[in-house]
């Protein structure tokens, strides 16, 4: 039996599909499964049960069954929410809970940190553990997850395997819901297809040109495909980078979606808005040594692979 908590999410529906496609069907699944407009991310998934968030700790703790693994990865992930208070119980006490449970039930454990927690990157963006308790997020829910990175690593006790996974700029399938925190991909196709063109945020650094603001862009299969290599390699337990290891601009993005489309770009730029002006991050980009040479083999996909998976095989038959 496998675990997957943020089941009716982005990242955690994709992974329950691609474990279904392995043939994984004795599935638990977690979250507040009260919207409507995420139903459609489980509608057409295999699993055995639907737990509430709220009652999955308790469910945790009592349990029989024998449960092979927990995919941690249900969290409050609104960049723009302030509210240190709903961070930390949402993604710091929630979290220290399943720890807690799955280190006395002796469980493997792996859990969704983010690339928020380096902020500006002041100390790179090194997957070092030395450096956590040193970075500066930017925004309550970036502390929120480097809270429960610092937390974890001074635990005595701990899950039998256990990984954090710093997400970076995830994009694909099963994201439809997220609104303002959805990909750019899945924005600019969405403003491309209602008036032929794309708007982003200009540059407010000097350093960086229009549409030159550079991110790891990683594919979502990417990310449900190092849960599968942790899940059944169960490399050495610690905090691991997860992006593509290579920073690409957004106007690079973008251009790759008209490409999709078979579009010529036209791109304009508009004003960052002033709520995130001031935490916004220029440049990330992981380092992927660490998992690379835990034995992880796969290769990435490339953005222009990623961007046209997505838009011609998920994005337009929605449309």
């Amino acid at each position: 039996m496998i675990v997957v908590t943020g089941a009716a999410g982005f990242i955690a529906s994709y992974l329950v599909g691609h474990l279904n496609s392995l043939g994984f069907n004795d599935l638990i699944l977690v979250d507040d499964f009260s919207r409507p407009d995420k139903e459609a991310n489980t509608a057409t998934k295999i699993f055995s049960e639907k737990i509430d968030r709220s009652e999955f700790p308790n469910w945790l703790a009592s349990t029989t069954e024998k449960i092979d693994i927990v995919f941690h990865l249900g969290a409050r992930t609104d960049t723009t929410e302030m509210s240190v208070e709903i961070f930390n119980k949402l993604n710091l006490h929630y979290s220290q809970e399943i720890w807690g449970i799955c280190t006395n039930k002796q469980i493997p454990l792996v859990y969704a940190s983010s690339a928020a927690t380096y902020g500006l990157g002041e100390f790179g963006y090194n997957d070092d553990h030395a450096i956590i308790t040193r970075l500066k997020p930017l925004n309550p829910y970036g502390e929120s997850k480097n809270d429960f990175d610092s937390w974890v690593l001074e635990q005595t006790s701990t899950p039998p395997f256990w990984a954090g996974l710093k997400f970076f700029n995830v994009y694909g399938p099963n994201e439809y819901h997220k609104g303002r925190m959805a990909s750019v991909i899945f924005h600019s196709f969405n403003q491309i297809k209602s008036n032929g063109q794309m708007k982003l945020f200009r540059s407010h650094n000097p350093n960086y040109t229009d549409g030159g603001q550079l991110r790891d862009f990683v594919y979502v299969k990417d990310v449900a495909s190092v849960c599968e290599y942790l899940m059944t390699e169960k490399p050495n337990s610690g905090i691991y980078n997860l992006g593509s290891g290579k920073a690409r601009t957004f106007l690079d993005l973008v251009s790759l979606t008209f490409k999709a489309l078979q579009l010529e770009p036209l791109i304009d730029f508009i004003d960052t808005p002033l709520d995130i002006r001031d935490k916004y991050q220029y440049f990330t980009e992981a380092n992927m040594h660490k998992l690379i040479n835990s034995g992880y083999k796969k290769q990435f996909y490339t953005l222009e692979e990623g961007v046209e998976d997505y838009v011609k095989n998920y994005l337009t038959k929605l449309n």
